[in-house]
């Protein structure tokens, strides 16, 4: 979820007929995205009902025949709550994502798989559904409570986003003052549970003194699950170039996001200037420009995809809704991208990340390695949890 500015919540137009054919003559790849907002969507506009959604009226950005156009084979499920709720409030906020979550899986089951492990991932995706995990996005949402970590992520979220866009009571935002000099001893304390647990660091959303402090303390991959590249925006949101820099060292990815003022530095200047006038166009071919960038600078096994769709008002051109994203494939591909890049940058890195966490994920929830898998459905046993 983007932090809302007064930037103008225009309507997204469908990708111009040029794109449109570019992306059906695509190859198919396959997406593992790192973050969409349809959770918190359904609280401020659908008060929670998950019917419909395979309607463009009822869910212009994410439906599931646009999951299934976009070749989404398995999707981070933002459950988002913003930072002005705190405390027990932010706790039941959060079960109330994490519910909505799991009634759009179960009204859908044809479509989607809840899914926890690397293991369900991959049985949804032999099965054709859209494996279905969920990420925790801003660490007030825990309540300092290392307890409430735990219940999140035996509930299925696989990451935390350590702060959201305000600075909270252990760790500085990008988007705020500063207040810890990064973490505090109990952020420290936060970053070195998730790798006991297995429950991924997302770095997006926060200030680059925790992004620095999170790669010396980590001893698993960490992502960035929707920012871009600093070096073309400098949006405070964007990751620097001496960030991504110790990505590889610590194999972790970098995924591209659709955010209109993260990819353009014309539309971040218009936001700040106070949004007079007509909004400057973002373009796919933009977003293909930090993707390049990235992949320049740090390596094609280091990028993935975070479009924040549901999560902001506009999306570039091309990028409308959760079916394009072989539209940005089919502008990479014409940049010279393999069929081998673009399955790296669309699935498999984000799910290697997944991987490097198996082992500390199931041992915290007391799986035997031939345990039943989630995505199996209904029936299937979870196994005893620690």
């Amino acid at each position: 979820m983007t932090a809302p500015s007064t930037e103008s919540a225009l309507a997204t137009e469908s990708a111009p007929n040029a794109e449109s054919a570019a992306a059906a003559s695509a190859p198919a790849v396959d997406v593992f995205d790192g973050h969409n907002d349809l959770a918190w969507y359904l609280r401020e506009e659908r008060d929670y009902s998950v019917e419909g959604l395979n309607d463009p009226a009822v869910s212009p950005f994410t439906t599931m025949d646009q999951l299934a156009a976009g070749h989404v084979a398995a999707q981070y499920w933002s459950v988002y709550v913003h930072s002005s709720i705190t405390g027990p409030d932010a706790v039941k906020a959060t079960w109330e994502q994490i519910d909505a979550v799991q009634r759009v899986v179960t009204a859908y089951p044809e479509r989607l798989a809840f899914a926890r492990t690397a293991a369900d991932v991959r049985a949804a995706r032999t099965a054709g559904k859209v494996a279905s995990l969920m990420g925790v996005e801003g660490g007030q949402q825990i309540d300092e409570s290392l307890a409430v970590l735990r219940s999140f992520a035996r509930a299925g979220a696989r990451y935390m986003t350590l702060t959201w866009s305000t600075t909270h009571s252990w760790a500085d935002s990008a988007t705020d003052e500063p207040v810890h000099g990064g973490l505090s001893a109990f952020g420290r304390e936060v970053v070195a549970e998730m790798n006991r647990i297995g429950m991924i660091l997302d770095l997006s959303h926060v200030a680059p003194t925790v992004m620095h402090q999170s790669l010396d303390q980590s001893t698993l991959p960490v992502l960035f699950t929707h920012s871009c590249a600093f070096g073309l925006n400098p949006h405070p949101r964007n990751i620097p170039d001496d960030v991504l820099d110790r990505v590889p060292d610590n194999g972790g990815v970098a995924m591209m996001t659709f955010v209109p003022s993260f990819v353009s530095n014309a539309r971040r200047e218009w936001v700040d200037a106070g949004e007079q006038g007509t909004a400057p166009e973002v373009t796919v071919a933009q977003v293909a420009d930090h993707c390049d960038y990235v992949r320049e600078r740090i390596g094609i096994d280091h990028i993935g995809l975070g479009g924040d769709i549901c999560g902001v008002d506009e999306l570039p051109t091309g990028l409308g809704d959760a079916g394009q994203y072989p539209t940005l494939f089919a502008e990479l591909a014409s940049r010279g991208w393999s069929q081998t890049d673009l399955r790296k940058i669309g699935f498999d890195n984000a799910m290697r990340v997944l991987d490097a966490h198996e082992d500390a994920y199931t041992a915290f929830l007391g799986y035997a390695d031939d345990a039943p898998s989630l995505a199996a459905g209904p029936g299937a046993s979870a196994g005893a949890e620690s």
